[in-house]
């Protein structure tokens, strides 16, 4: 049994997914820009759909399936932006702790470098 949100996490995973395949690395980081990039058209977008889903007037019950996509694109995206300030690291964040800390920050970039730590401070 899938959830009414199978697709669009389905659609999130998979272009995470593309976007971790097909990265080139900066050849001078920091890429902001870039690493903003990930943020506001990946990341923020998947944590706002669990977040969405979790607060919706209905109960939300998500398939192993959408968790994983959840988990892998959430990781995809940290490690892709951790990859624009010359960082290789594979995170392993769950896409709740991801909503947890944006709803304590208010801002994704805060919420990456939290979970991140990159860049260091």
């Amino acid at each position: 049994m899938v959830s009414g949100y199978h697709e669009r996490i389905e659609n999130l995973a998979a272009r995470a997914a593309r976007d971790r395949e097909t990265f080139d690395p900066p050849t001078n980081p920091p890429e902001e820009e870039r690493a903003m990039a990930f943020l506001r058209e990946g990341l923020g977008p998947l944590v706002a759909l669990y977040l969405e889903a979790r607060t919706a007037e209905w109960d939300v019950e998500f398939s192993g399936a959408e968790l994983e996509g959840f988990h892998r694109a959430t990781n995809d995206w940290l490690a892709l932006y951790a990859r624009c300030y010359g960082v290789e690291m594979n995170p392993d964040v769950t896409v709740r702790r991801a909503a947890e800390v944006l709803v304590e920050t208010h801002n994704i970039r805060d919420t990456a470098q939290l979970l991140t730590q990159v860049p260091s401070r």
